[in-house]
C-alpha cells in the first residue's frame, strides 16, 4: 500500500513538473521583449531614453537597446540576433531587405551630419568661400589637419568614406586618425586632440557642454541623414520576435511618437535634434 501510495505521490510530482516546465515554455513563446539594433546617436543624443518609456508602457513590451554603429547593427539583423533595426545608412538598408534579410524599410526620421572642429579654428580655416563638404575635406587633407574618423562601418562613418571617394580621395597618414569607436567617443577624442570630426548634429548638441569642438561647417544637402526602420525576417531563426517589431514600427510610425520625436531637443537646445518624417 505504501509503495502504490508513493508511486501516485511520485507521478503526480512527476505531472506538476511537466505541467510548469510547459507553462514556462508557454511563456517563453509569447515574449513580452524586443532587441533593437540601433546606432549609437539614437542613443547618445538621449532620443532613446526619451520616447522608449512610451512605448513600454503603451504596449508592454520591454525594449532591449543595442547600441553599435550601423554596419553592425544591420549584420546583427543578418546574423537574426535583433528583432528589429533603426539605422542610418539608407543604401545598406535597401541591400538589407532586398537580401530577404529584413521585412521592409520605412523612413523615421532625419538630421544632418556636421564637420566640427577646434574652437575658434574657423576663422584659419578659411572656410567662409567654401560652399560644400568636399571642398572643406579637401582643405583638411591638403593641409594635413588632424581628422578623426569612427573607422567602425557606421552610418556616419559610410557617409564619411563616400565624401572622400567624392574628391577620389583616402585618406592617411598621421594627420588621420580611424578611432573604431562609437560617436560619442570619438568627440571626446576628437576634443581631446583639438582634431576634426564627422559627426551627426544630435549627438554633438546632446555633448557640446563637454567638449572644446565648434560647428566648422554645416547645411549642405549632402549631409542629410535619414534613418529608417526595419523588421529583421522572421524565418531567420523561431526566437525573433515578429509581432513585437511589427508593433514596435507601427508605434515608432504613428503620428503621436513622431511629434515626440519632432519636440525632443528642442526645450534644451533651442531646436530639435531629429526631423519626422513617417509617410
Amino acid at each position: 500500500m505504501m509503495n502504490r501510495n508513493m508511486k501516485v505521490i511520485v507521478g503526480i510530482l512527476i505531472c506538476l513538473v511537466i505541467g510548469l516546465a510547459v507553462i514556462g515554455m508557454t511563456r517563453d513563446n509569447t515574449p513580452k521583449s524586443i532587441i533593437l539594433s540601433t546606432t549609437t546617436s539614437t542613443q547618445d543624443s538621449g532620443l532613446l531614453d526619451e520616447i522608449l518609456p512610451y512605448f513600454e508602457k503603451e504596449t508592454g513590451i520591454e525594449v532591449k537597446v543595442v547600441a553599435v554603429g550601423t554596419g553592425k547593427a544591420i549584420q546583427m539583423g543578418v546574423d537574426g540576433e535583433a528583432d528589429v533595426l533603426l539605422v542610418h545608412a539608407k543604401a545598406s538598408e535597401e541591400k538589407f531587405v532586398s537580401d530577404g534579410d529584413g521585412v521592409e524599410r520605412f523612413d523615421v526620421m532625419y538630421n544632418d551630419f556636421v564637420l566640427v572642429g577646434p574652437k575658434g579654428s574657423n576663422d584659419g580655416l578659411e572656410t567662409s568661400s567654401m560652399t560644400d563638404i568636399e571642398s572643406v575635406l579637401k582643405y583638411i587633407s591638403e593641409h594635413q589637419l588632424k581628422f578623426v574618423s569612427r573607422g567602425d562601418d557606421s552610418g556616419t562613418n559610410k557617409k564619411e568614406i563616400s565624401l572622400w571617394k567624392g574628391l577620389s580621395l583616402e585618406p592617411s597618414g598621421d594627420w588621420y586618425i580611424s578611432a573604431g569607436k562609437g560617436m560619442g567617443d570619438v568627440l571626446m577624442m576628437a576634443s581631446e586632440l583639438q582634431a576634426y570630426t564627422l559627426t551627426d548634429r544630435a549627438t554633438y548638441l546632446a555633448m557640446q557642454d563637454k567638449l572644446d569642438l565648434d560647428i566648422v561647417f554645416q547645411a549642405d544637402e549632402a549631409l542629410l541623414n535619414y534613418y529608417g526602420v526595419i523588421a529583421v525576417n522572421p524565418n531567420k531563426n523561431e526566437q525573433i520576435n515578429a509581432k513585437g517589431a511589427e508593433a514596435f514600427i507601427k508605434w515608432i510610425l504613428s503620428d503621436e511618437t513622431q511629434k515626440r520625436i519632432g519636440q525632443f531637443g528642442v526645450e534644451a537646445y533651442g531646436q530639435p535634434l531629429f526631423f519626422p518624417n513617417a509617410k
